[in-house]
Protein backbone atom coordinates (compact mmCIF):
# COMPACT_ATOMS: atom_id res chain seq x y z
CA UNK A 1 0.00 0.00 0.00
CA UNK A 2 3.01 2.31 0.30
CA UNK A 3 3.27 3.04 -3.42
CA UNK A 4 -0.43 3.34 -4.23
CA UNK A 5 -1.35 6.71 -5.70
CA UNK A 6 -3.26 8.95 -3.33
CA UNK A 7 -1.72 7.50 -0.13
CA UNK A 8 0.47 9.66 2.07
CA UNK A 9 4.08 8.54 2.59
CA UNK A 10 4.78 7.05 6.01
CA UNK A 11 7.43 9.68 6.76
CA UNK A 12 5.40 12.70 5.61
CA UNK A 13 5.49 14.10 9.14
CA UNK A 14 9.29 14.13 9.04
CA UNK A 15 9.18 16.31 5.94
CA UNK A 16 6.66 18.65 7.53
CA UNK A 17 8.67 19.02 10.72
CA UNK A 18 11.87 19.63 8.73
CA UNK A 19 10.20 22.37 6.73
CA UNK A 20 8.89 24.02 9.90
CA UNK A 21 12.34 23.88 11.50
CA UNK A 22 13.97 25.42 8.44
CA UNK A 23 11.40 28.22 8.39
CA UNK A 24 12.04 28.91 12.07
CA UNK A 25 15.81 28.91 11.57
CA UNK A 26 15.45 31.57 8.86
CA UNK A 27 12.67 33.54 10.54
CA UNK A 28 14.06 33.94 14.06
CA UNK A 29 17.23 35.87 13.10
CA UNK A 30 15.20 38.07 10.76
CA UNK A 31 12.70 38.92 13.49
CA UNK A 32 15.58 39.65 15.87
CA UNK A 33 17.18 41.96 13.32
CA UNK A 34 13.89 43.77 12.78
CA UNK A 35 13.29 44.28 16.51
CA UNK A 36 16.88 45.49 17.03
CA UNK A 37 16.48 48.07 14.26
CA UNK A 38 13.95 49.94 16.43
CA UNK A 39 15.88 49.72 19.72
CA UNK A 40 18.35 52.06 21.38
CA UNK A 41 22.04 51.18 21.18
CA UNK A 42 22.48 51.03 24.97
CA UNK A 43 19.51 48.72 25.44
CA UNK A 44 20.76 46.41 22.70
CA UNK A 45 24.09 46.15 24.54
CA UNK A 46 22.55 44.96 27.82
CA UNK A 47 19.60 42.79 26.79
CA UNK A 48 18.72 40.37 24.00
CA UNK A 49 16.06 41.23 21.45
CA UNK A 50 13.55 38.73 22.87
CA UNK A 51 13.69 40.68 26.17
CA UNK A 52 12.92 43.97 24.43
CA UNK A 53 9.28 44.21 25.68
CA UNK A 54 10.49 44.20 29.30
CA UNK A 55 12.29 46.91 31.35
CA UNK A 56 16.04 47.02 30.84
CA UNK A 57 18.47 47.45 33.72
CA UNK A 58 21.41 49.71 32.90
CA UNK A 59 24.28 51.12 34.95
CA UNK A 60 24.88 54.86 35.16
CA UNK A 61 27.33 57.24 36.78
CA UNK A 62 26.40 60.78 37.88
CA UNK A 63 28.10 63.60 39.73
CA UNK A 64 26.50 64.80 42.95
CA UNK A 65 26.18 68.56 43.52
CA UNK A 66 28.58 70.49 45.77
CA UNK A 67 25.93 72.11 47.95
CA UNK A 68 27.28 70.50 51.10
CA UNK A 69 25.78 71.53 54.44
CA UNK A 70 27.51 70.92 57.78
CA UNK A 71 25.13 69.39 60.30
CA UNK A 72 25.21 69.45 64.08
CA UNK A 73 27.45 66.37 64.19
CA UNK A 74 30.14 68.09 62.16
CA UNK A 75 29.44 66.03 59.04
CA UNK A 76 29.21 67.55 55.60
CA UNK A 77 25.99 66.39 53.92
CA UNK A 78 24.93 66.55 50.28
CA UNK A 79 21.33 65.81 49.39
CA UNK A 80 19.62 65.66 46.03
CA UNK A 81 18.06 63.43 43.42
CA UNK A 82 20.22 61.66 40.86
CA UNK A 83 17.58 61.98 38.18
CA UNK A 84 16.90 65.69 38.77
CA UNK A 85 20.56 66.66 39.18
CA UNK A 86 21.55 65.22 35.81
CA UNK A 87 18.33 66.01 33.97
CA UNK A 88 17.77 62.32 33.28
CA UNK A 89 14.38 60.76 32.76
CA UNK A 90 12.96 59.65 36.11
CA UNK A 91 13.25 55.96 36.77
CA UNK A 92 13.64 53.48 39.59
CA UNK A 93 16.97 52.73 41.23
CA UNK A 94 17.52 49.00 41.62
CA UNK A 95 21.07 49.11 43.10
CA UNK A 96 23.77 51.69 43.78
CA UNK A 97 27.35 52.17 44.90
CA UNK A 98 29.96 54.83 45.49
CA UNK A 99 32.93 53.07 43.89
CA UNK A 100 33.68 52.34 40.26
CA UNK A 101 34.84 48.85 41.21
CA UNK A 102 31.50 48.08 42.91
CA UNK A 103 28.83 50.21 41.20
CA UNK A 104 25.85 48.12 42.38
CA UNK A 105 26.96 46.77 45.75
CA UNK A 106 24.09 48.20 47.81
CA UNK A 107 20.33 48.00 47.59
CA UNK A 108 18.07 51.08 47.62
CA UNK A 109 17.69 52.45 51.15
CA UNK A 110 20.84 50.81 52.51
CA UNK A 111 23.84 52.75 53.78
CA UNK A 112 26.95 52.14 51.74
CA UNK A 113 30.26 52.74 53.53
CA UNK A 114 32.86 54.43 51.34
CA UNK A 115 36.51 55.37 51.71
CA UNK A 116 37.56 57.95 54.32
CA UNK A 117 34.52 57.21 56.48
CA UNK A 118 32.11 58.59 53.91
CA UNK A 119 28.64 57.12 53.49
CA UNK A 120 26.02 57.10 50.77
CA UNK A 121 22.33 56.31 50.82
CA UNK A 122 20.25 56.17 47.63
CA UNK A 123 16.53 55.44 47.66
CA UNK A 124 14.50 53.82 44.92
CA UNK A 125 13.09 57.16 43.71
CA UNK A 126 16.61 58.60 43.22
CA UNK A 127 16.91 60.65 46.42
CA UNK A 128 20.40 60.40 47.90
CA UNK A 129 22.27 61.50 51.01
CA UNK A 130 26.06 61.74 50.85
CA UNK A 131 27.97 62.38 54.08
CA UNK A 132 31.63 63.08 54.74
CA UNK A 133 33.54 63.93 57.95
CA UNK A 134 35.80 66.25 55.94
CA UNK A 135 34.94 69.12 53.63
CA UNK A 136 33.96 67.96 50.14
CA UNK A 137 36.00 69.79 47.51
CA UNK A 138 35.03 67.83 44.39
CA UNK A 139 31.66 66.52 43.25
CA UNK A 140 31.52 62.86 44.32
CA UNK A 141 30.49 60.17 41.85
CA UNK A 142 27.37 58.10 42.40
CA UNK A 143 26.94 54.83 40.54
CA UNK A 144 23.56 53.21 40.23
CA UNK A 145 21.50 50.75 38.21
CA UNK A 146 18.08 51.73 36.97
CA UNK A 147 15.30 49.78 35.29
CA UNK A 148 14.34 51.71 32.15
CA UNK A 149 11.19 51.08 30.14
CA UNK A 150 11.52 49.60 26.63
CA UNK A 151 12.63 52.21 24.12
CA UNK A 152 11.44 51.76 20.52
CA UNK A 153 11.83 54.51 17.95
CA UNK A 154 12.60 55.29 14.32
CA UNK A 155 15.83 57.13 15.20
CA UNK A 156 18.05 54.49 13.56
CA UNK A 157 16.11 54.73 10.30
CA UNK A 158 16.11 58.54 10.41
CA UNK A 159 19.87 58.57 10.94
CA UNK A 160 20.44 56.38 7.91
CA UNK A 161 17.96 58.05 5.57
CA UNK A 162 19.11 61.56 6.49
CA UNK A 163 22.80 60.72 6.30
CA UNK A 164 24.82 62.86 3.89
CA UNK A 165 25.00 61.43 0.36
CA UNK A 166 22.77 58.44 1.12
CA UNK A 167 20.65 59.42 -1.91
CA UNK A 168 23.82 59.44 -4.01
CA UNK A 169 24.75 55.99 -2.66
CA UNK A 170 21.30 54.68 -3.61
CA UNK A 171 21.68 55.98 -7.18
CA UNK A 172 25.21 54.57 -7.38
CA UNK A 173 23.90 51.17 -6.29
CA UNK A 174 21.29 51.20 -9.04
CA UNK A 175 23.94 52.34 -11.52
CA UNK A 176 26.06 49.33 -10.65
CA UNK A 177 23.33 46.73 -10.19
CA UNK A 178 21.11 47.21 -13.24
CA UNK A 179 23.84 46.95 -15.94
CA UNK A 180 25.62 44.22 -13.95
CA UNK A 181 22.40 42.20 -14.11
CA UNK A 182 21.47 42.84 -17.75
CA UNK A 183 24.91 42.41 -19.36
CA UNK A 184 25.60 38.85 -18.14
CA UNK A 185 22.05 37.79 -19.06
CA UNK A 186 22.51 39.00 -22.63
CA UNK A 187 25.88 37.29 -23.05
CA UNK A 188 24.84 34.10 -21.26
CA UNK A 189 21.66 33.73 -23.32
CA UNK A 190 23.62 33.63 -26.60
CA UNK A 191 26.23 31.28 -25.13
CA UNK A 192 23.62 28.97 -23.63
CA UNK A 193 21.77 28.66 -26.94
CA UNK A 194 24.99 27.80 -28.74
CA UNK A 195 25.91 25.16 -26.17
CA UNK A 196 22.40 23.70 -26.18
CA UNK A 197 21.43 23.61 -29.88
CA UNK A 198 24.46 24.26 -32.06
CA UNK A 199 26.92 21.52 -32.99
CA UNK A 200 30.60 22.54 -33.08
CA UNK A 201 33.92 20.99 -32.04
CA UNK A 202 34.82 21.36 -28.36
CA UNK A 203 31.28 22.03 -27.18
CA UNK A 204 31.39 19.51 -24.33
CA UNK A 205 34.81 20.76 -23.29
CA UNK A 206 33.39 24.28 -22.97
CA UNK A 207 30.49 22.98 -20.89
CA UNK A 208 32.91 21.18 -18.59
CA UNK A 209 35.01 24.35 -18.19
CA UNK A 210 31.90 26.37 -17.33
CA UNK A 211 30.85 23.83 -14.69
CA UNK A 212 34.37 23.97 -13.26
CA UNK A 213 34.27 27.77 -13.06
CA UNK A 214 31.25 27.54 -10.76
CA UNK A 215 33.49 26.42 -7.89
CA UNK A 216 36.26 29.02 -8.38
CA UNK A 217 36.13 31.55 -5.49
CA UNK A 218 35.93 35.11 -6.77
CA UNK A 219 38.44 36.27 -4.14
CA UNK A 220 41.21 34.55 -6.13
CA UNK A 221 40.40 36.62 -9.21
CA UNK A 222 39.99 40.06 -7.63
CA UNK A 223 43.59 41.23 -7.69
CA UNK A 224 44.52 39.78 -11.15
CA UNK A 225 41.34 41.22 -12.64
CA UNK A 226 41.99 44.65 -11.13
CA UNK A 227 45.54 44.59 -12.50
CA UNK A 228 44.16 43.72 -15.94
CA UNK A 229 41.64 46.56 -15.71
CA UNK A 230 44.38 49.01 -14.79
CA UNK A 231 46.46 47.93 -17.78
CA UNK A 232 43.61 48.39 -20.26
CA UNK A 233 42.60 51.72 -18.73
CA UNK A 234 39.26 50.97 -17.08
CA UNK A 235 40.73 50.62 -13.57
CA UNK A 236 38.37 51.56 -10.74
CA UNK A 237 35.30 52.67 -12.67
CA UNK A 238 31.72 51.71 -13.35
CA UNK A 239 32.74 49.92 -16.53
CA UNK A 240 35.28 47.93 -14.56
CA UNK A 241 32.79 46.81 -11.92
CA UNK A 242 30.18 45.96 -14.60
CA UNK A 243 32.70 43.68 -16.33
CA UNK A 244 33.78 42.19 -12.99
CA UNK A 245 30.23 41.27 -12.02
CA UNK A 246 29.65 39.98 -15.54
CA UNK A 247 32.66 37.69 -15.35
CA UNK A 248 31.75 36.39 -11.91
CA UNK A 249 28.12 35.79 -12.88
CA UNK A 250 28.52 34.24 -16.32
CA UNK A 251 29.30 30.63 -15.30
CA UNK A 252 26.09 30.29 -13.29
CA UNK A 253 24.07 32.14 -15.92
CA UNK A 254 25.29 29.97 -18.80
CA UNK A 255 24.87 26.76 -16.82
CA UNK A 256 21.34 27.66 -15.70
CA UNK A 257 20.13 28.87 -19.10
CA UNK A 258 21.74 26.02 -21.01
CA UNK A 259 20.00 23.44 -18.81
CA UNK A 260 16.68 25.15 -19.44
CA UNK A 261 17.13 25.50 -23.19
CA UNK A 262 18.11 21.84 -23.58
CA UNK A 263 14.73 20.90 -22.15
CA UNK A 264 12.74 22.89 -24.73
CA UNK A 265 10.78 20.83 -27.28
CA UNK A 266 13.08 19.86 -30.13
CA UNK A 267 10.19 19.65 -32.59
CA UNK A 268 9.50 23.38 -32.38
CA UNK A 269 13.10 24.32 -33.13
CA UNK A 270 13.50 21.77 -35.94
CA UNK A 271 10.23 22.90 -37.52
CA UNK A 272 11.40 26.49 -37.48
CA UNK A 273 14.67 25.53 -39.17
CA UNK A 274 12.79 23.51 -41.80
CA UNK A 275 10.74 26.64 -42.54
CA UNK A 276 14.00 28.52 -43.21
CA UNK A 277 14.59 30.26 -39.88
CA UNK A 278 18.19 31.05 -39.03
CA UNK A 279 19.72 30.30 -35.65
CA UNK A 280 19.40 33.96 -34.71
CA UNK A 281 15.71 33.96 -35.59
CA UNK A 282 15.12 30.72 -33.70
CA UNK A 283 16.91 32.19 -30.72
CA UNK A 284 15.09 35.54 -30.67
CA UNK A 285 11.62 34.40 -31.76
CA UNK A 286 11.31 30.98 -30.06
CA UNK A 287 14.00 30.10 -27.55
CA UNK A 288 14.31 33.46 -25.78
CA UNK A 289 10.57 33.91 -25.07
CA UNK A 290 10.26 30.31 -23.87
CA UNK A 291 13.32 30.74 -21.61
CA UNK A 292 11.90 33.69 -19.69
CA UNK A 293 11.53 31.69 -16.41
CA UNK A 294 15.22 30.80 -16.44
CA UNK A 295 16.18 34.36 -17.36
CA UNK A 296 14.08 35.73 -14.52
CA UNK A 297 15.51 33.16 -12.11
CA UNK A 298 19.08 34.16 -12.82
CA UNK A 299 18.14 37.86 -12.82
CA UNK A 300 16.89 37.49 -9.24
CA UNK A 301 20.13 35.89 -8.07
CA UNK A 302 22.36 38.33 -9.92
CA UNK A 303 20.42 41.37 -8.76
CA UNK A 304 20.44 40.27 -5.11
CA UNK A 305 24.11 39.37 -5.18
CA UNK A 306 25.17 42.60 -6.90
CA UNK A 307 22.94 44.84 -4.77
CA UNK A 308 24.28 43.38 -1.51
CA UNK A 309 27.90 43.20 -2.66
CA UNK A 310 30.57 44.95 -0.60
CA UNK A 311 33.87 43.30 -1.53
CA UNK A 312 33.75 43.80 -5.31
CA UNK A 313 32.48 47.37 -4.88
CA UNK A 314 35.40 48.27 -2.59
CA UNK A 315 37.90 46.79 -5.05
CA UNK A 316 36.57 48.03 -8.40
CA UNK A 317 35.07 51.42 -7.49
CA UNK A 318 36.96 54.60 -6.54
CA UNK A 319 37.39 55.12 -2.81
CA UNK A 320 35.91 58.64 -2.77
CA UNK A 321 32.49 59.10 -1.17
CA UNK A 322 30.91 60.22 -4.45
CA UNK A 323 31.28 56.68 -5.82
CA UNK A 324 30.13 54.76 -2.75
CA UNK A 325 27.32 52.25 -3.11
CA UNK A 326 24.96 51.69 -0.18
CA UNK A 327 26.90 48.79 1.32
CA UNK A 328 30.15 50.78 1.31
CA UNK A 329 28.37 53.87 2.63
CA UNK A 330 26.93 51.90 5.55
CA UNK A 331 30.14 49.99 6.32
CA UNK A 332 32.67 52.83 5.98
CA UNK A 333 30.66 55.88 7.01
CA UNK A 334 27.73 54.97 9.25
CA UNK A 335 29.43 52.07 11.04
CA UNK A 336 33.10 52.97 10.60
CA UNK A 337 33.30 55.14 13.73
CA UNK A 338 30.63 53.34 15.75
CA UNK A 339 31.85 49.77 15.75
CA UNK A 340 29.16 47.79 17.53
CA UNK A 341 26.17 50.04 16.85
CA UNK A 342 23.86 47.13 16.12
CA UNK A 343 20.76 49.31 15.92
CA UNK A 344 22.20 51.25 12.98
CA UNK A 345 23.40 48.04 11.35
CA UNK A 346 19.99 46.35 11.70
CA UNK A 347 18.12 49.36 10.31
CA UNK A 348 20.59 49.65 7.45
CA UNK A 349 20.06 45.98 6.62
CA UNK A 350 16.30 46.41 6.28
CA UNK A 351 16.65 49.60 4.24
CA UNK A 352 19.15 47.98 1.88
CA UNK A 353 16.95 44.92 1.28
CA UNK A 354 13.84 46.92 0.39
CA UNK A 355 14.56 47.00 -3.36
CA UNK A 356 15.75 43.36 -3.58
CA UNK A 357 12.55 42.26 -1.83
CA UNK A 358 10.46 44.09 -4.41
CA UNK A 359 12.42 42.41 -7.21
CA UNK A 360 12.15 38.99 -5.56
CA UNK A 361 8.40 39.06 -4.91
CA UNK A 362 7.78 40.43 -8.39
CA UNK A 363 9.62 37.58 -10.11
CA UNK A 364 9.42 34.76 -7.57
CA UNK A 365 6.89 32.75 -9.63
CA UNK A 366 9.62 32.17 -12.22
CA UNK A 367 12.27 31.22 -9.66
CA UNK A 368 11.37 27.58 -9.05
CA UNK A 369 10.61 26.94 -12.72
CA UNK A 370 14.00 28.27 -13.68
CA UNK A 371 15.89 26.38 -10.96
CA UNK A 372 14.26 23.07 -11.88
CA UNK A 373 15.22 23.48 -15.50
CA UNK A 374 16.62 20.25 -16.95
CA UNK A 375 16.02 18.24 -13.78
CA UNK A 376 13.26 16.12 -15.36
CA UNK A 377 12.31 15.12 -18.87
Amino acid sequence: MENIAGTRPALAWVTNISVVLLVILWLVPTVGLLVSSFRDRDQIAVSAWWKSPFPVEQNFAVKANLDAVENSDGLFVIEGNIFADEGNEAGEVTAFGGKRTDPTGAQPGETATLARDRTLVVRANGDYVYTSPAEIKRPPSIYFASALPPDFSLDNYRQILTSDNMDRAFINTLTVTIPATIIPILIAAFAAYALAWMEFPGRWLLIAVIVGLLVVPLQLALVPMLQLHNKVGIGQSYLGIWLAHTGFGLPLAIYLLRNYMVGLPRDIIESAKVDGATDFQVFTKIVLPLSFPALASFAIFQFLWTWNDLLVAKVFLPSNSESWVMTVKIADDLLGSRGGDWGILAAAAFISIAVPLIVFFTMQRYLVRGLLAGSVK
